[in-house]
């Protein structure tokens, strides 16, 4: 892995994916360290690494300590939603992908919008309150259905789509236990926070948030790397596909050259 911001599992080889290693089982290219390495890689690309958990903490925990100084509302919303844009800017000079930067800087604008139309600081943190739990409620129903919602998030980051659905049972298995951690874990999460929206102060509700913050995500993240790092490799589709084109393209010009093929066939007449 090159770095937690930039990681490499969309540079990994098909065959680092599929286990396939030269130094043997015990070297340290084996096939479980390059499952483990690859699935790594793979959660922080999926999920932003360390500058996305930093960007994802700061707007709430500069929101909080500002409140926590003056309790003023707009003061601490306009900060928070100024550092959250300064992110996204500082992401478009760097040249780095931006997606977990803006989706900060909409769940920050909601929030200050929110706190804004209410007048009540607490409303701050609402929004994100609010996707927690229906993003946990999405992890738990998806598995239900048979269709797992890490599934869906990390097929593409693997290469392999939905090919799992029907074509790798291990792996669905997998990613439906890793949904079910995630889902637990939020619903967990947002069972401790509703109860404080309720009874506690703005103050009191906001640390408590920002404290528990990283600590579920890291936790869901490494039950995810340890389900996905025991179960079979992924079925790199793409690679399917440019093999049968490439297939495809090679029967045609066999079919061209070939003394027996139409084209000499046709010269002949």
């Amino acid at each position: 892995m090159t770095s937690p911001d930039k990681p490499a599992a969309s540079n990994v080889s098909s065959a680092s994916v599929s286990g396939a290693s030269p130094e043997g089982p015990d070297g340290p290219d084996s096939p479980d360290g390059d499952a483990k390495a690859v699935t790594e890689a793979a959660l922080f690309e999926a999920f932003g690494g360390l500058r996305g958990m930093v960007e994802t903490v700061l707007p709430g925990l500069l929101f909080v300590t500002i409140f926590t100084i003056n309790q003023d509302l707009h003061t601490s919303a306009i900060a928070a939603l100024a550092v959250s844009l300064l992110l996204v800017v500082v992401r478009l000079i760097r040249r780095d992908t931006v997606k977990h930067a803006f989706s900060g800087v909409f769940g920050v604008a909601f929030g200050v919008v929110f706190a804004m139309m209410t007048g009540n600081a607490k409303d701050f943190y609402l929004p994100g309150m609010l996707y927690t739990l229906g993003l946990s409620l999405a992890y738990i129903i998806t598995t239900l259905a048979g269709v797992p919602l890490i599934g869906l998030i990390l097929g593409p980051v693997f290469k392999e789509n939905l090919s799992w659905r029907t074509r790798n049972p291990g792996r669905k298995t997998a990613y439906a236990k890793a949904s079910w951690a995630w889902g637990l874990i939020l619903l967990a999460k947002c069972a401790i926070l509703f109860p404080l929206y309720l009874w506690a102060d703005t103050t009191q509700l906001g640390w408590v948030l920002i404290t528990l913050k990283i600590p579920p995500f890291l936790l869901a993240v490494y039950l995810t790397w340890v389900f996905l790092a025991k179960a079979p490799p992924p079925i790199d589709v793409f690679a399917e596909m440019e093999a049968e084109e490439e297939a495809e393209r090679a029967r045609k010009a066999a079919a061209v050259t070939t003394p027996n093929g139409p084209t000499s066939h046709r010269r002949e007449r």
